[in-house]
């Protein structure tokens, strides 16, 4: 069973994660397994195309915003909870000559900052996880999708019940881990959400690629820095080998969702 932990420590130490620098460094630029590739795949399964206003959810530094933008010739909303990461991507909107087509704005995953069915596509990758109260999640991204609009949900699958104790942490759930669901789990959200799922897609292998990615990272850091200061290093490559473990276990995985909101459809 998960450890109990305060909905706004867990905001707080994921916002504090996220926009440390060695983050992007370590995760790379989006933040989720599968990186461009798997955010491409989304936008396929959600058949976004040019025009339509897509709101994607915990945009972090503004990676899949951005590239859906430039590849879909789509208006895009990016809201993160960090403000850093808002101004960063902003930033990266202006240098990139994409200001005209994607936003940025500071907002809560759990109240979006968003009037009712504002978004033709709403997507969130790899966040889910960590959000504190996840069915009024998901019910604001079914609220400010239109009726006939589409949501997509890519996101780490768990079998909680069996996680082994050093993956039950405030720490293993920052990273994704200890508060994310099972598949099924996620797809009863969505419905719950008065969504009508179309696609259900399994990605398992992105996660032990990006746990491979981050522990060669870390390697590297380690052999960079002081011997003083790689405990931090030393933990992470611990957490990083359990995580691989329960991978291999086919206790962790990774999967995307898209569903739609019918027409009609109400919230609950």
């Amino acid at each position: 069973m998960t450890t109990i932990v305060d909905p706004a420590t867990v905001k707080a130490c994921c916002t504090s994660l996220y926009e440390h620098r060695l983050t992007g460094w370590l995760l790379e630029d989006g933040f989720h397994p599968g990186g461009v590739a798997l955010t491409d795949r989304l936008v396929e399964l959600l058949e976004v195309s040019a025009e339509q206003q897509v709101v994607d959810v915990a945009a972090g530094p503004g990676t899949s915003a951005l590239r859906v933008a430039a590849t879909m010739d789509a208006r895009v909303h990016g809201v993160d909870l960090s403000s850093a990461l808002v101004e960063a991507a902003t930033e990266r909107a202006r240098n990139q000559g994409l200001s005209d087509r994607v936003v940025f704005t500071v907002g809560d995953a759990e109240r979006l900052p968003l009037g009712d069915g504002a978004a033709d596509v709403v997507l969130c990758e790899c966040s889910l996880c960590i959000f504190p109260d996840k069915r009024d999640a998901v019910r604001e991204m079914a609220r400010v999708v239109r009726p006939g609009g589409r949501v997509g949900v890519a996101d780490v699958v768990v079998d909680r019940r069996r996680l082994p104790p050093e993956l039950d942490t405030l720490a293993a759930r920052v990273a994704c881990i200890a508060d994310a669901r099972t598949l099924e789990e996620n797809i009863g959200l969505l419905q719950g959400g008065g969504l009508r799922i179309d696609v259900i897609e399994r990605h398992d292998a992105a996660v032990m690629a990006m746990l491979d990615r981050i522990d060669a990272r870390l390697a590297i850091a380690r052999m960079a820095l002081p011997a003083e200061r790689t405990d931090d290093i030393r933990r992470a490559r611990s957490i990083v080998s359990s995580v691989r473990r329960v991978v291999e276990d086919g206790v962790v995985g990774y999967a995307l969702v898209v569903a739609t909101r019918a027409d009609g459809d109400r919230v609950a």
